[in-house]
């Protein structure tokens, strides 16, 4: 299984707009990817309202992982992603 830790950039955190790009992202895998904030149960990175229940603001380290072919080159690619201010964009 494959890890990655990342800072969320996006100036209010994995709110509807940022958490329903990234859900997108994670579903283009075509992986099962979860997400997880430290010390709290990782969710289904494919769902919105999973991503949103996390809370995950500002600053705050998130760990994704996926299990399959490519995982590594998609979570480098998710993790590219969520280093960037989707605010923004």
């Amino acid at each position: 299984m494959a890890t990655r830790t990342v800072e969320i950039a996006s100036a209010v955190g994995l709110h509807a707009r940022p958490a329903a790009l990234f859900v997108q992202a994670a579903t283009a895998t075509g992986l099962p990817v979860t997400i997880a904030r430290e010390g709290d149960e990782p969710v289904d990175a494919r769902s919105v309202l999973g991503v949103m229940a996390l809370g995950a603001k500002h600053g705050e380290s998130v760990t994704l992982s996926a299990e399959g072919e490519g995982a590594e080159e998609k979570l480098d690619d998710l993790v590219a992603l969520l280093s960037r201010d989707l605010d923004n964009e």
